[in-house]
């Protein structure tokens, strides 16, 4: 008894297997860059050196 079907029988085209395969690929890389940049330690310190660059700062 077979769980998953073949490539060929889901009717995808190679462009959208190529373009599924390179999805899998970039998006854990991009998500580890951007958790490592958006951790609450680095944007207090962030906010904490440039004040005046806040988004909510009122002028």
């Amino acid at each position: 008894m077979y769980f998953a079907i073949k490539i060929s029988e889901m009717g995808l085209s190679k462009l959208e297997i190529i373009v599924i395969i390179l999805t899998l690929g970039v998006f854990p890389i991009l998500f580890f860059i951007a958790s490592k940049n958006l951790d609450a330690k680095s944007i207090f310190q962030w906010m904490m050196e440039k004040p005046n660059d806040w988004i909510g700062k009122s002028k």
